[in-house]
């Protein structure tokens, strides 16, 4: 069974946060998980501080300017360019401030290939989904902009055992050929799985040559998440929403649990559903050790092989709320390790 670098009875959160004061959020991020904490995202800010604006930032020789249609590349950096940079560089800066001394585990995110090229307009205004050869320049920019950023990382908390959490809601419909062009009457052809699947190991190969014992994991919220692509990809780990998985997704799951591959089971509602949502620990994961029942693991694997965490960013969430669900997915995840049955 391989080691991972988050240890037993892991939980961490997704990437977003409420509020627009970098500093707050990483006060709460590292308070509430002292042992696995996050760079925090703060999409509240505006354009630049969304996922997609800030992975944009970290293009290399490929530049995007926000458009009333999104996000759009463009020849040169522009003001767009340079706020998404100035607020990722706060974020680093109270990231920095918060995990002085930290030693283990830390997570930053970046949005994957696929969903930036999803996302992301060429020039005519159609996705760079549509063109091969723009999404193979597109991994390439990003591989070598992840470099640099994990470098980045690497050297403001030199203790930190760095974890690329790649962001992949868009995967699945590009897959599926589901993604629409700019008109909204077709659908961008689906992705052959194995062009999506070296598109993905190159970024995954990048993030390990940028930084020894770098680990990825890979997130979709979405349903269908495909978890035998992003194994045999490369990926340490796979986030999901742990309410989307139906037993279609079983054998799939047996397998990358039995490879190695860890869960990040979002297993805590990302907003708050009822006064008693946070009530029982292990409540929240009862789903999980469901799934592991069904699949026939041994409960001595569950608390190695599954980090707990919300279902997906906390930004739609109360700033008390937020704090309340990370706490509550430490508390959920001592459950697993406490009672494995």
């Amino acid at each position: 069974m391989r080691e991972h670098v988050w240890g037993t009875g892991a939980a961490t959160g997704v990437g977003s946060m409420p509020g627009t004061d970098a500093r707050e959020a990483a006060r709460t991020v590292t308070g509430s998980l002292e042992h696995f904490p996050y760079l925090p995202e703060l999409p509240a800010r505006g354009p630049g501080a969304d996922m997609i604006g800030r992975t944009a930032g970290l293009l290399v020789e490929l530049y995007a300017r926000l458009e009333p249609s999104g996000w759009r590349v463009g020849d040169a950096p522009g003001r767009d360019t340079r706020r998404a940079r100035s607020w990722l560089g706060e974020d680093l800066d109270a990231l920095e401030e918060f995990t002085q001394g930290h030693t283990g585990a830390l997570k930053v995110s970046a949005v994957g290939p696929w969903t930036l090229a999803a996302s992301l307009e060429r020039r005519g205004g159609e996705a760079m989904l549509g063109d091969a050869g723009a999404c193979r320049y597109l991994a390439e920019s990003l591989a070598e902009g992840l470099r640099a950023h994990l470098a980045e990382v690497r050297r403001r908390v030199p203790g930190a055992r760095v974890v690329l959490q790649l962001d992949e809601p868009s995967l699945t419909a590009a897959l599926l050929g589901r993604v629409p062009t700019a008109s909204g009457y077709r659908t961008h052809p689906a992705v052959d799985r194995g062009v999506a699947e070296g598109a993905l190991r190159q970024v995954v190969g990048a993030a390990r040559e940028a930084a020894e014992g770098t680990s990825v994991v890979v997130h979709s919220c979405a349903p269908g998440v495909p978890f035998g692509l992003l194994r045999r990809a490369g990926a340490d780990g796979i986030s999901f929403d742990l309410s989307l998985l139906t037993e279609r997704d079983d054998e799939a799951v047996g397998e990358a649990v039995e490879a190695g591959t860890a869960l990040f089971a979002g297993a805590v509602p990302a907003v708050e559903p009822d006064s008693s949502a946070l009530s029982d620990p292990a409540g929240s994961v009862m789903g999980v050790r469901t799934l592991w029942r069904r699949l026939g693991l041994s409960p001595k694997l569950l608390a190695r092989s599954v980090v707990v965490t919300p279902a997906c960013g906390l930004a739609g969430a109360s700033p008390a709320y937020a704090r309340a669900a990370l706490a509550h997915c430490v508390r959920a995840a001592r459950s697993l390790v406490n009672d494995p049955e």
